[in-house]
Formats: structure tokens, sequence, C-alpha cells
């Protein structure tokens, strides 16, 4: 009964301040503020206000919620053990006999380093920082155009 007095309360302060907000000619802040102050007694009307104030003195409802948070604990935790092992019971199994069977490629004698990890020659050579050389691109841009 506190509770529908309290939300119905707040929602009458709340159409005043959007009736002064509209006096002030700020319509668009006005209606904003109508809108959120229409929230409360909307939801003691819908009965959401008589749901929570009896779920939150129940013990069994609150009981259920940490039997909800228990189940997302070990579920959080199974999925963490499972990443930090490398898949499901199936994928490592796989795994395994993948190893057994030989993981190089007949044919292949060198490893497959891919080419970030191998490099052919000397570096690149930074490229000289004269004063003619900043302008070389553009000039070359404004001859191709005749300019």
């Amino acid at each position: 009964m506190i509770a529908e007095t309290v939300c119905s309360a707040v929602s009458a302060a709340g159409l005043g301040v959007a009736v002064v907000t509209a006096y002030r000619k700020r319509f668009l802040a006005a209606a904003r503020i109508a809108a959120y102050s229409l929230i409360p007694i909307g939801l003691v009307m819908t009965g959401v206000v008589g749901w929570l104030a009896d779920t939150a003195f129940s013990p069994v409802a609150w009981a259920g919620f940490g039997v909800l948070g228990g189940a997302w604990v070990l579920f959080a935790t199974t999925r963490a053990v499972e990443r930090r092992r490398g898949g499901t019971r199936q994928e490592r199994r796989s795994a395994r006999a993948g190893e057994q069977r030989g993981a190089v490629a007949p044919a292949s004698s060198v490893p497959s380093l891919g080419p970030a990890a191998r490099r052919t020659g000397r570096p690149a050579a930074a490229p000289p920082t004269g004063a003619g050389d900043d302008f070389s691109d553009i000039e070359a841009i404004l001859k191709k155009h005749g300019i």
C-alpha cells in the first residue's frame, strides 16, 4: 500500500514539473518529463509494484535468486575451463589423434613459418630526406596534368 502511494506521489510531482516546464515554452522537455513521470503509476496499475513488493519480502524468492546465481556461476566457470583447455572433449580427442598420426605434411621438408617469419635480403633502406624529394610526387602529378 505504501509503495503504491509513493509511486502515485512521484508521478504527480513529475507531472507538476512537466507543467512548469511546458509553461516555460520547453515543450519537448516537458513531454519527456511527463513520459518519465507516468512510468511509476503505470507500474502500479499493471501490478508490477505489488509483485516486486511480494518478491522482495519472500525468503523463497530470494532463495530462488540464489539458486539462479549459483547456476550462472557454475555455467560461467565451466565455459572458462573449457576455453582454457581448448574446446570440448571431442575436439581434444581428435587433436590427440592428429598428433599421433603426424601433423607434418608428407611432402614438406621445411616447416612452414609463414611470410612474416622469414626475412629475405636486407631491410629496406629509409628514403633520403632531401628538400627536393618532399615535393617530387606533387611535381609528377602536376606535370602529368600539364600544369
